[in-house]
Protein backbone atom coordinates (compact mmCIF):
# COMPACT_ATOMS: atom_id res chain seq x y z
CA UNK A 1 0.00 0.00 0.00
CA UNK A 2 3.03 2.38 0.48
CA UNK A 3 3.28 2.43 -3.03
CA UNK A 4 -0.29 3.56 -4.08
CA UNK A 5 0.61 6.94 -1.63
CA UNK A 6 3.61 7.01 -2.90
CA UNK A 7 1.94 6.99 -6.39
CA UNK A 8 -0.68 9.43 -5.26
CA UNK A 9 1.82 12.00 -4.03
CA UNK A 10 3.68 11.92 -7.45
CA UNK A 11 0.70 12.26 -9.31
CA UNK A 12 -0.65 15.24 -6.93
CA UNK A 13 2.59 16.89 -7.45
CA UNK A 14 2.92 15.92 -11.54
CA UNK A 15 -0.86 17.64 -12.03
CA UNK A 16 0.23 20.74 -9.71
CA UNK A 17 3.14 21.48 -12.23
CA UNK A 18 0.62 21.44 -15.34
CA UNK A 19 -0.14 25.00 -16.72
CA UNK A 20 -3.88 23.94 -17.24
CA UNK A 21 -4.47 23.71 -13.45
CA UNK A 22 -3.03 26.97 -12.92
CA UNK A 23 -5.04 28.16 -16.01
CA UNK A 24 -8.20 27.05 -14.16
CA UNK A 25 -7.34 28.68 -10.81
CA UNK A 26 -6.79 32.07 -13.23
CA UNK A 27 -10.21 31.26 -14.97
CA UNK A 28 -12.13 30.65 -11.42
CA UNK A 29 -10.32 34.23 -10.17
CA UNK A 30 -11.43 35.78 -13.64
CA UNK A 31 -15.19 34.36 -12.74
CA UNK A 32 -15.16 35.53 -9.65
CA UNK A 33 -14.52 39.13 -10.37
CA UNK A 34 -17.43 39.02 -12.49
CA UNK A 35 -18.85 37.25 -10.43
CA UNK A 36 -18.39 40.21 -7.61
CA UNK A 37 -19.33 43.06 -10.10
CA UNK A 38 -22.45 41.58 -11.24
CA UNK A 39 -23.47 41.30 -7.62
CA UNK A 40 -22.08 44.99 -7.32
CA UNK A 41 -24.88 46.52 -9.57
CA UNK A 42 -27.48 43.88 -9.35
CA UNK A 43 -27.36 45.55 -5.21
CA UNK A 44 -27.18 48.83 -6.59
CA UNK A 45 -29.81 48.76 -8.46
CA UNK A 46 -32.32 47.13 -6.14
CA UNK A 47 -31.20 50.11 -3.64
CA UNK A 48 -32.65 52.49 -6.03
CA UNK A 49 -35.97 51.23 -6.19
CA UNK A 50 -37.98 50.29 -3.25
CA UNK A 51 -38.95 46.23 -2.88
CA UNK A 52 -39.54 43.80 -0.07
CA UNK A 53 -36.17 42.61 1.62
CA UNK A 54 -38.14 39.06 1.88
CA UNK A 55 -38.09 39.49 -2.49
CA UNK A 56 -34.48 41.06 -2.62
CA UNK A 57 -33.35 37.81 -0.72
CA UNK A 58 -34.80 35.53 -3.39
CA UNK A 59 -33.29 37.02 -5.93
CA UNK A 60 -29.73 37.51 -4.50
CA UNK A 61 -29.74 33.98 -3.52
CA UNK A 62 -31.09 32.78 -7.33
CA UNK A 63 -27.73 34.96 -8.19
CA UNK A 64 -25.52 33.00 -5.91
CA UNK A 65 -26.79 29.64 -7.23
CA UNK A 66 -26.09 31.05 -10.48
CA UNK A 67 -22.72 32.23 -9.60
CA UNK A 68 -22.18 28.34 -7.94
CA UNK A 69 -23.24 26.59 -11.14
CA UNK A 70 -20.42 28.40 -13.01
CA UNK A 71 -18.49 26.85 -9.96
CA UNK A 72 -19.36 23.50 -10.59
CA UNK A 73 -19.28 23.15 -14.14
CA UNK A 74 -15.47 24.97 -14.26
CA UNK A 75 -14.75 22.25 -11.52
CA UNK A 76 -15.68 19.46 -13.89
CA UNK A 77 -14.55 20.28 -16.61
CA UNK A 78 -10.81 21.32 -15.05
CA UNK A 79 -11.46 17.76 -13.61
CA UNK A 80 -11.46 16.18 -17.13
CA UNK A 81 -8.89 18.12 -19.08
CA UNK A 82 -6.06 17.65 -16.37
CA UNK A 83 -6.53 13.74 -15.65
CA UNK A 84 -7.19 12.91 -19.53
CA UNK A 85 -3.54 12.30 -19.49
CA UNK A 86 -2.27 10.30 -17.01
CA UNK A 87 -2.70 7.04 -18.39
CA UNK A 88 -3.70 7.76 -22.05
CA UNK A 89 -0.71 10.14 -22.25
CA UNK A 90 1.58 7.92 -20.88
CA UNK A 91 0.58 4.48 -22.37
CA UNK A 92 1.24 6.02 -25.78
CA UNK A 93 4.19 7.67 -24.76
CA UNK A 94 5.61 4.57 -22.89
CA UNK A 95 6.21 6.43 -20.61
CA UNK A 96 4.19 4.13 -18.21
CA UNK A 97 7.07 1.64 -18.23
CA UNK A 98 8.85 3.64 -15.80
CA UNK A 99 6.25 2.40 -13.36
CA UNK A 100 5.07 -0.91 -14.22
CA UNK A 101 8.16 -2.28 -14.59
CA UNK A 102 8.55 -2.00 -10.75
CA UNK A 103 7.18 -4.21 -7.93
CA UNK A 104 3.97 -2.28 -7.76
CA UNK A 105 0.31 -3.60 -8.87
CA UNK A 106 -1.27 -2.57 -11.87
CA UNK A 107 -4.28 -2.01 -9.64
CA UNK A 108 -2.39 0.83 -7.15
CA UNK A 109 -0.79 2.45 -10.43
CA UNK A 110 -4.29 3.29 -11.52
CA UNK A 111 -5.85 4.17 -7.82
CA UNK A 112 -2.84 5.99 -6.68
CA UNK A 113 -3.27 8.62 -9.75
CA UNK A 114 -6.74 8.77 -8.94
CA UNK A 115 -5.99 9.35 -5.31
CA UNK A 116 -3.93 11.85 -6.31
CA UNK A 117 -6.18 13.87 -8.78
CA UNK A 118 -9.40 13.26 -6.15
CA UNK A 119 -7.35 15.48 -3.85
CA UNK A 120 -5.93 18.23 -6.06
CA UNK A 121 -10.07 18.21 -7.04
CA UNK A 122 -11.12 18.44 -3.88
CA UNK A 123 -9.07 21.25 -2.66
CA UNK A 124 -10.07 22.92 -5.99
CA UNK A 125 -13.70 22.90 -5.44
CA UNK A 126 -13.18 23.40 -1.76
CA UNK A 127 -11.54 26.96 -2.81
CA UNK A 128 -13.91 27.93 -5.56
CA UNK A 129 -16.71 27.16 -3.79
CA UNK A 130 -16.03 28.68 -0.69
CA UNK A 131 -14.78 32.00 -2.75
CA UNK A 132 -18.26 31.99 -4.36
CA UNK A 133 -19.91 31.89 -1.09
CA UNK A 134 -17.53 34.55 0.26
CA UNK A 135 -17.96 36.78 -2.52
CA UNK A 136 -21.80 36.39 -2.43
CA UNK A 137 -21.90 36.97 1.37
CA UNK A 138 -19.75 39.78 1.35
CA UNK A 139 -21.84 41.69 -1.29
CA UNK A 140 -25.20 40.64 -0.58
CA UNK A 141 -25.08 39.13 2.79
CA UNK A 142 -26.64 36.07 1.25
CA UNK A 143 -25.68 32.37 2.02
CA UNK A 144 -26.31 29.08 0.51
CA UNK A 145 -29.16 26.95 2.87
CA UNK A 146 -27.07 23.79 2.75
CA UNK A 147 -23.61 24.70 2.10
CA UNK A 148 -21.62 21.59 3.11
CA UNK A 149 -23.65 19.02 1.46
CA UNK A 150 -24.27 21.12 -1.68
CA UNK A 151 -19.98 21.07 -1.72
CA UNK A 152 -19.56 17.59 -1.29
CA UNK A 153 -22.19 16.81 -4.03
CA UNK A 154 -20.26 18.83 -6.27
CA UNK A 155 -16.75 16.89 -5.18
CA UNK A 156 -18.74 13.69 -5.86
CA UNK A 157 -19.86 14.55 -8.95
CA UNK A 158 -16.42 15.73 -10.14
CA UNK A 159 -15.05 12.21 -8.79
CA UNK A 160 -17.79 10.44 -10.97
CA UNK A 161 -16.03 12.41 -13.88
CA UNK A 162 -12.39 11.60 -12.76
CA UNK A 163 -13.54 7.60 -12.67
CA UNK A 164 -14.45 8.09 -16.45
CA UNK A 165 -12.08 9.66 -17.90
CA UNK A 166 -9.72 7.46 -15.88
CA UNK A 167 -11.51 4.49 -17.27
CA UNK A 168 -11.55 5.91 -20.75
CA UNK A 169 -7.51 6.48 -20.49
CA UNK A 170 -6.95 2.90 -20.35
CA UNK A 171 -8.12 2.51 -23.66
CA UNK A 172 -8.07 5.27 -26.08
CA UNK A 173 -5.66 8.02 -26.82
CA UNK A 174 -5.67 11.62 -24.89
CA UNK A 175 -7.59 13.34 -27.71
CA UNK A 176 -10.13 10.37 -27.89
CA UNK A 177 -10.10 9.98 -24.15
CA UNK A 178 -10.71 13.83 -23.84
CA UNK A 179 -13.23 14.06 -26.68
CA UNK A 180 -15.25 11.15 -24.87
CA UNK A 181 -15.45 12.27 -21.56
CA UNK A 182 -17.02 15.97 -22.56
CA UNK A 183 -19.31 14.22 -24.91
CA UNK A 184 -20.77 12.04 -21.96
CA UNK A 185 -20.42 15.22 -19.63
CA UNK A 186 -22.99 16.69 -22.53
CA UNK A 187 -25.20 13.93 -22.59
CA UNK A 188 -25.63 14.29 -18.65
CA UNK A 189 -26.06 18.00 -19.27
CA UNK A 190 -28.83 17.46 -21.61
CA UNK A 191 -30.48 14.72 -19.78
CA UNK A 192 -30.80 17.25 -16.45
CA UNK A 193 -32.26 19.86 -18.49
CA UNK A 194 -34.42 17.23 -20.56
CA UNK A 195 -35.74 16.55 -16.83
CA UNK A 196 -36.59 19.91 -16.04
CA UNK A 197 -38.24 20.89 -19.49
CA UNK A 198 -40.48 17.56 -18.79
CA UNK A 199 -42.01 20.10 -15.80
CA UNK A 200 -43.43 22.19 -18.37
CA UNK A 201 -44.16 19.85 -21.28
CA UNK A 202 -45.13 17.11 -19.11
CA UNK A 203 -44.01 14.52 -21.65
CA UNK A 204 -43.38 11.02 -20.22
CA UNK A 205 -40.96 10.22 -22.71
CA UNK A 206 -38.72 13.47 -22.82
CA UNK A 207 -38.78 12.64 -18.46
CA UNK A 208 -37.62 8.44 -19.58
CA UNK A 209 -35.21 9.82 -21.97
CA UNK A 210 -33.75 12.63 -18.70
CA UNK A 211 -33.58 9.64 -16.60
CA UNK A 212 -31.89 7.45 -19.44
CA UNK A 213 -28.96 10.07 -20.02
CA UNK A 214 -28.69 10.46 -16.05
CA UNK A 215 -27.94 6.63 -15.75
CA UNK A 216 -25.83 6.73 -18.23
CA UNK A 217 -23.31 9.50 -16.63
CA UNK A 218 -25.01 10.95 -13.66
CA UNK A 219 -22.64 14.02 -13.16
CA UNK A 220 -25.72 16.09 -13.80
CA UNK A 221 -28.48 14.49 -11.27
CA UNK A 222 -25.73 15.22 -8.39
CA UNK A 223 -25.31 18.94 -9.33
CA UNK A 224 -29.36 19.05 -9.06
CA UNK A 225 -29.05 17.40 -6.10
CA UNK A 226 -26.65 20.01 -4.79
CA UNK A 227 -29.17 23.07 -6.27
CA UNK A 228 -32.14 21.33 -4.39
CA UNK A 229 -30.32 21.64 -0.69
CA UNK A 230 -28.50 25.01 -1.48
CA UNK A 231 -31.36 26.66 -2.34
CA UNK A 232 -34.20 28.40 -0.47
CA UNK A 233 -38.16 26.50 -0.69
CA UNK A 234 -39.60 29.04 -2.11
CA UNK A 235 -36.82 29.88 -4.77
CA UNK A 236 -37.13 25.90 -5.99
CA UNK A 237 -40.71 26.33 -6.28
CA UNK A 238 -40.49 29.08 -9.19
CA UNK A 239 -40.88 27.01 -11.93
CA UNK A 240 -39.28 29.70 -14.64
CA UNK A 241 -36.04 28.89 -12.17
CA UNK A 242 -33.18 27.38 -13.92
CA UNK A 243 -32.93 25.15 -10.81
CA UNK A 244 -36.52 24.75 -10.10
CA UNK A 245 -37.63 21.97 -8.12
CA UNK A 246 -39.15 19.98 -11.31
CA UNK A 247 -37.05 16.92 -11.16
CA UNK A 248 -35.29 16.78 -7.80
CA UNK A 249 -32.83 13.47 -7.92
CA UNK A 250 -33.82 11.35 -4.55
CA UNK A 251 -30.98 9.95 -2.29
CA UNK A 252 -31.24 6.81 -4.55
CA UNK A 253 -29.84 8.65 -7.33
CA UNK A 254 -27.02 9.83 -5.01
CA UNK A 255 -26.06 6.18 -4.63
CA UNK A 256 -26.59 4.81 -7.91
CA UNK A 257 -23.71 7.55 -8.93
CA UNK A 258 -21.96 6.08 -5.64
CA UNK A 259 -22.19 2.64 -7.29
CA UNK A 260 -21.89 3.73 -10.85
CA UNK A 261 -18.09 5.49 -9.70
CA UNK A 262 -17.02 1.99 -7.37
CA UNK A 263 -18.25 0.20 -10.79
CA UNK A 264 -16.40 2.37 -13.27
CA UNK A 265 -13.01 2.23 -11.31
CA UNK A 266 -13.20 -1.55 -11.28
CA UNK A 267 -13.43 -1.52 -14.93
CA UNK A 268 -10.70 0.44 -14.88
CA UNK A 269 -8.80 -1.94 -13.02
CA UNK A 270 -9.54 -4.71 -14.99
CA UNK A 271 -9.14 -2.97 -18.55
CA UNK A 272 -5.64 -1.72 -17.25
CA UNK A 273 -4.50 -5.39 -16.06
CA UNK A 274 -5.45 -6.86 -19.38
CA UNK A 275 -3.87 -4.07 -21.46
CA UNK A 276 -0.60 -4.70 -23.61
CA UNK A 277 1.43 -2.12 -22.45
Amino acid sequence: MRGLWILAGVTLREAARRKILWTALLAAVLLLAIFAVALRFQVAEFEGRPMSPFVRYQVESGMLMVGLYTCDLLAVVMTILTSIDTLAGEISSGTIHAIATKPIARWQILTGKFLGFAAMVTVYVAITFWSTVAVAFAVTGVLPEHPFHGMLLIVAECIVALSVTILLGTRFSTLTCGVLALGLQGVAFMGGWLEQVSGFSQSTEIVTLGILSSLIMPTESLWRRAAYEMQTPLAGSLSFSPFANVSIPSVTAVVYAGGYFVFILGVAIVLLNRRDL
